[in-house]
């Protein structure tokens, strides 16, 4: 057994389900600091919603050396009903040359292959032109309140210096490397209120339905072209996540009706643009605020993008060294912690094992996606500080 595939079932048998770490970030801070790493626990958040966040730095003895930070999370969702999966979700079960158990690919193997890679690294290399740290939380299939954004904010007021960050998100396809996220949407939530007059069924007259108040509206939305993205975005799209409306009785008019919907949206959009628009739609159909509707905006996350360059060009140069595959850029899919590290570092990219299991029950990664995962890591560092 590897050293990385020993660390990955280490915390994977620790049940750090959202907000919990469940000491994950005390066993890695335990092999950082035998590498020479300050190591800070940064807790945040209510009591009972405590967050547990690292951030452990390595830095050079060179001077104006570049910053690479490797990043994470150390929570993993809830396992689901416990009877379908095929054997218990945290004790890590090897079958059929997968690695089974939650957080195998999301995250787990990733923040094993970051440290283990290191150990490599600075044996070989152990002055580096290049300081190292590590920023972990176990908060990010949470809210995200406590968590990454916490701790960027910290590192912001001291002034420290980030020049690059590697997320270890599941962003492969196939095999390990194939695909590296540059960028991500930006994720805008919206709670729109239309009110009416509840009343009985058969008199509409004397009531006003906010639901037929709505409809007009809504089709507008739902069909209206935000933008038509870029090179790197695809275009901006809006989504109905929840409507709820009525007493559940069916001769009564309801007297609210509440919509909340999702906007992922592209560099092309501004959270600012966006909003003015869905207002200016609400106007045409006679809908007033304030009178008509309350609209409730929560910014989630602004789009960012890292082009090519000394990053991404070592990442990909460490993937093909390592596996031979020419990785594909890519901005799609959710969000991520990146979006808040994006905002302190102007280089940054997701790496990490192919995601189709993640989240689900029986989740897993292949044993021959491991080492590799853990080669990347330790190549690009070679790269970066000049010695490979």
């Amino acid at each position: 057994m590897s050293d990385t595939l020993r660390l990955t079932e280490a915390l994977i048998r620790r049940p750090s389900v959202t907000p919990e770490d469940a000491s994950c970030q005390a066993l890695l801070a335990e092999r950082l600091e035998a590498l020479g790493f300050a190591c800070e626990t940064i807790a945040s958040g209510p009591d009972d919603f405590r967050v547990t966040n690292l951030w452990a730095f390595r830095p050079s003895a060179t001077p104006d050396a570049p910053v690479l930070v490797f990043a994470g999370h150390t929570d993993v969702v809830p396992a689901g009903p416990l009877d379908r999966w095929s054997s218990d979700p945290f004790t890590p079960t090897v079958r059929d040359g997968k690695l089974y158990g939650r957080g195998a690919s999301d995250m787990k193997a990733s923040l094993a292959a970051m440290v283990v890679a290191c150990e490599e690294f600075l044996r070989a290399h152990p002055a580096p032109p290049l300081s190292i740290g590590f920023l972990l939380t176990s908060d990010e299939e949470g809210p995200a309140r406590d968590g990454t954004v916490v701790v960027c904010e910290a590192l912001r007021r001291r002034a420290q210096r980030v020049d690059y960050c590697i997320v270890g998100e599941p962003t492969s396809v196939q095999r390990t490397g194939d695909m590296i996220k540059n960028g991500r949407r930006g994720t805008m939530s919206g709670r729109l209120t239309v009110k009416g007059i509840q009343g009985h069924i058969a008199y509409p007259h004397l009531a006003r339905n906010p639901i037929h108040l709505l409809a007009p509206a809504l089709a507008e939305l739902v069909a209206t072209r935000w933008d038509g993205g870029n090179a790197h975005f695809p275009p901006t799209s809006w989504q109905v996540s929840n409507i709820h409306g009525g007493t559940g009785a069916s001769n009564v008019i309801p007297a609210t009706v509440v919509v909340d919907f999702n906007f992922r949206f592209s560099t092309e959009s501004t959270p600012e643009e966006l909003q003015a628009r869905v207002h200016d739609i609400l106007a045409r159909h006679g809908l007033r605020p304030g009178a008509d509707y309350d609209l409730e905006w929560t910014v989630g996350g602004l789009p960012y993008l890292t082009p090519r360059g000394a990053l991404v060009d070592a990442v990909s140069a460490a993937i093909r060294d390592i596996t031979g595959l020419e990785a594909e850029l890519s901005t799609t899919g959710g969000t991520s912690d990146g979006r808040f590290i994006a905002q302190i570092c102007p280089q940054v990219v997701e790496v990490g094992p192919p995601n189709a299991t993640i989240h689900q029950i029986d989740e897993c990664i292949a044993l021959a996606d491991v080492e590799p995962l853990k080669d990347i890591y330790r190549r690009t560092l070679e790269r970066l500080s000049g010695v490979a």
